[in-house]
């Protein structure tokens, strides 16, 4: 009786260890996008773009991370694969922000707005295209592929991410020097 019970707890033990961890799901299930499928299971809390994130972002008071992304793109790989799934880079992103994921390919509407932001704000305005904006759309930081650690010159996106977040601090600021983005609210 007892080795029927162990070997059950081990069997079960077995099939928990090989299944996906539920805790690591975000918001993306359900999307029909390759670039967003496969974010489906980072540790990074993503949304799609639509009102939920918003309405979240607004009831905690925190600024949004943007980040538009293709699956053909080898910098959004890069990304994806090694900042994205950094478990303490994924803690500090969801501790601080509310993360929304967009697929280049299918809001083109959205994606031009972006680039055109970030250009007039002297931004990055490349693949993969990351905004920091408000949760009332105001788009007021941004930068294109950051690595989990400073490597050659090259910032970490925590330390991006800190910059972004001092500057949300001062509000008045991003009145005067931020892009409303007037998009459609779910592309």
């Amino acid at each position: 009786m007892h080795r029927d019970v162990f070997l059950l707890m081990l069997l079960l033990a077995c099939i928990v260890a090989t299944s996906p961890a539920q805790g690591n799901l975000n918001h993306l299930r359900g999307q029909t996008s390759p670039y967003l499928k496969r974010a489906v299971s980072q540790p990074v809390d993503w949304y799609p773009w639509g009102p939920e994130a918003f309405t979240h972002a607004r009831e905690l008071n925190r600024p949004i991370l943007l980040d538009v992304g293709a699956v053909w793109c080898p910098w959004c790989s890069l990304m994806d694969r090694d900042t994205y799934t950094n478990v303490a880079t994924a803690d500090y992103i969801n501790q601080h922000f509310v993360s929304i994921k967009v697929d280049f390919d299918s809001a083109p509407e959205l994606v031009a707005q972006l680039q055109r932001a970030q250009a007039l704000l002297n931004l990055p305005a490349g693949l993969p295209l990351l905004s920091f904006i408000t949760p009332e759309r105001k788009l007021y930081f941004g930068a294109s592929y950051l690595p989990a650690e400073h490597k050659a010159g090259k910032p970490s996106f925590r330390e991006a991410a800190e910059e972004a977040r001092n500057r949300y601090a001062e509000k008045s600021k991003i009145e005067e020097e931020s892009f409303q983005l007037e998009v459609p609210r779910k592309p």
